[in-house]
């Protein structure tokens, strides 16, 4: 009797980028037993068609509009275990790659790999391991050791709150205060005491201090 044919990996896309999100579907389909079930063009859609889809995998960008990718994958890590997550980013920042293990996700692919990466990364995730982008896991190492030397936390790290980054990454993409509170359902005053709190935290008391910060760490783009 030969044996049973195995079920297709079923995976979601979500980048906010058409054409990039087009050329990633392009190879994954080139992949044999892999079956592109949704796609996803900000956090919230995503969040959404993982309810009503069920992928296996969600492979999710870091920097879409609305809500990021990190802060995507620490809700489907919450509210959909049986999904993993793959993050993938342009940025090596390692903040990025330690916060998006923190948040639940599988793997951290660098957009730039090569498919053969791409087919190595979705087999290790689908194995229940994790997979980091060669670039990326070295210094994510090092960086996981000298934290338990050093006996530090999150927070010494310099690592925001999901509340925070989201508010963060809403203030660098030009939502007003009214605007942030309507979106997160918060009111106004709770909306300016997570920015102080966040200023505070980052040590940037100006919104264009803020806005050059997402910028530079990757949760916004600068175009």
């Amino acid at each position: 009797m030969a044996a049973p044919t195995p079920s297709p990996l079923r995976v979601l896309l979500a980048d906010d980028h058409r054409l990039v999100r087009a050329g990633i579907r392009s190879l994954l389909e080139e992949i044999e037993g892999v079956e592109v079930v949704a796609e996803a063009g900000d956090g919230r859609e995503t969040l959404d068609l993982i309810r009503d889809t069920n992928p296996n995998i969600a492979m999710i960008d870091v920097a879409m509009k609305g809500l990021n990718g990190l802060d995507v994958a620490a809700r489907i890590t919450r509210d959909h275990p049986q999904v993993k997550v793959i993050i993938l980013s342009m940025h090596t920042n390692e903040e990025y790659v330690l916060q998006a293990l923190k948040n639940g996700a599988a793997g951290y692919l660098i957009k730039d790999s090569a498919t053969e990466e791409l087919r190595l990364a979705l087999n290790a995730v689908r194995k229940g391991e994790t997979y980091l982008s060669p670039v990326v896991s070295k210094g994510v190492v090092d960086n996981l050791i000298a934290l338990s030397a050093g006996g530090e936390n999150a927070e010494a790290a310099g690592l925001l709150t999901p509340r925070q980054r989201e508010i963060l990454q809403l203030i660098a993409e030009g939502k007003s205060t009214k605007e942030i509170a309507a979106l997160l359902g918060v009111s106004v005053k709770t909306v300016e005491t997570h920015r102080t709190q966040l200023m505070a935290r980052l040590d940037i008391h100006e919104i264009a201090g803020l806005v050059r910060y997402a910028i530079r760490i990757g949760l916004v783009s600068a175009d």
